[in-house]
């Protein structure tokens, strides 16, 4: 599965990455004494989840119905869509923040004027891609509590609240000036008062 391959990809790259990851750092402060147990446990609660996130997936692979639907293919333009769309946010943001211009600044510019979180925004949208391909089947319905459940983790969980806790730490008010202009998860027009401060978002080698 797509979504299991990118947490393969994922592990792989901060297994010889010198830095611990922010989450990882601070579920073992949560838990220091033993952080083994947290973390073995923390990987089979993963383990359910993805099981319980992939009835799309087994549900469209038990349609013997030949071709694709009108759902089906909807479900697969809306996955690009979605795909595209948080390849581009993360590049602009990686983009932005390897520009030393840009140190202690809010990256507002390209996606990240119209959402603070277009990264999790276009996640959450390959779940409802997931949800809508999955209508193409029969008792497809019943999955649509995976985008659900996949926008309560992302706008209260795992996603949204430890970012933005770690930028208020890190960016103070220039980041709360950022969320009085700027919506946190859906995108949508900036709010009047903010000049974007990533206009260095495409000179990250001038640095």
């Amino acid at each position: 599965m797509e979504s299991a391959a990118r947490h393969v990809a994922f592990f792989e790259v901060i297994r010889h990455h010198p830095a611990e990851g922010h989450r990882y750092a601070a579920l073992r402060q949560q838990f220091p004494k033993r952080p083994w147990l947290m973390f073995f446990g923390f990987s089979q609660y993963q383990a359910a989840l993805l099981g319980l996130l992939s009835a799309p997936f087994a549900i469209g692979c038990s349609n013997a119905t030949p071709g694709m639907s009108g759902w089906e293919v909807a479900g697969l333009i809306l996955w690009f869509v979605a795909i595209a769309g948080q390849t581009v946010a993360n590049f602009q943001s990686s983009r932005f923040r390897s520009n030393q211009k840009n140190s202690g600044k809010v990256c507002d510019a390209g996606l990240w004027r119209y959402s603070r979180h277009p990264d999790c925004f276009f996640e959450w949208l390959i779940w409802v891609a997931y949800f809508i391909f999955s209508l193409g089947s029969p008792w497809g319905w019943v999955t649509v509590y995976c985008p659900l459940l996949m926008l309560h983790f992302l706008t209260q969980v795992t996603g949204i609240p430890p970012a933005e806790a770690r930028s208020l730490k890190s960016l103070g008010d220039e980041y709360r000036h950022y969320q009085g202009t700027t919506g946190a998860f859906f995108p949508g027009p900036a709010k009047p008062g903010r000049q974007s401060s990533g206009t260095h978002i495409n000179e990250a080698g001038d640095a």
